[in-house]
């Protein structure tokens, strides 16, 4: 369990409020918007109204007991900006900040965040992959270049181990795991074969996916 500080209640912030409540962190929740704090009240810590950008209101909240603080502003990207560098200024331990550009991701980095998220970004990139390729059921972006794919076992893999397909020397990706029922095995060996009910995670560069599963 971390304590966690959260700037920003809209849509995107609400949503990480349910998941760290959900995962049983400690959340204090924060946003100038009475209506937004009272609205993710029941999935928090602590909550309270108040001004990100305002030096004082922060050093109240004692920044630096907290293991991560993230900085979840929409519409506002100054406000953003001004909080993330003040965290830093008050001895915030890990900074994450959401960026809906890559100017402002550049921003945000040289002024105090250690990490950005681009929420927009990332899942318009996942839904362009997942609805757009039949045989891609689930895709994790690792970094710019990485990615562990979740795909159906092509139809020459079906009935072979992984050791006689040997696609890490072939293809330069790793299979993780399968899974069949929603259920992930990845316990994988060379002797694992391939049946046609189940999906195999891959990890690999993008385009050795893309070439390898034909994406």
């Amino acid at each position: 369990m971390k304590n966690i500080l959260l700037i920003g209640l809209g849509r995107f912030g609400r949503h990480i409020a349910m998941q760290l409540a959900e995962e049983g962190h400690q959340v204090m929740a924060v946003d100038f918007n009475e209506g937004r704090v009272n609205a993710v009240m029941d999935y928090v810590t602590n909550a309270q109204i108040g001004d990100s950008t305002q030096a004082d209101f922060l050093r109240s909240l004692g920044i630096g007991n907290y293991d991560v603080c993230y900085v979840t502003i929409s519409g506002n990207f100054q406000n953003s900006l001004e909080t993330t560098s003040l965290l830093k200024e008050l001895g915030a331990k890990f900074v994450i900040s959401r960026a809906e550009r890559d100017v402002q991701a550049k921003f945000l980095l040289r002024n105090g965040a250690d990490d950005v998220v681009y929420p927009e970004k990332q899942m318009a990139k996942w839904a362009a992959i997942r609805y757009t390729a039949d045989h891609v059921f689930g895709y994790v972006e690792l970094d710019q270049d990485h990615a562990i794919f979740e795909v159906e076992v092509p139809e020459k893999w079906v009935g072979h181990t992984i050791g006689e397909l040997d696609v890490r020397r072939l293809y330069g990706i790793n299979i993780l795991g399968i899974k069949k029922d929603g259920n992930t095995d990845v316990v994988v060996t060379p002797a694992t074969k391939l049946t046609p009910d189940v999906t195999i995670l891959a990890l690999g560069e993008y385009k050795a996916l893309h070439k390898c599963f034909d994406i």
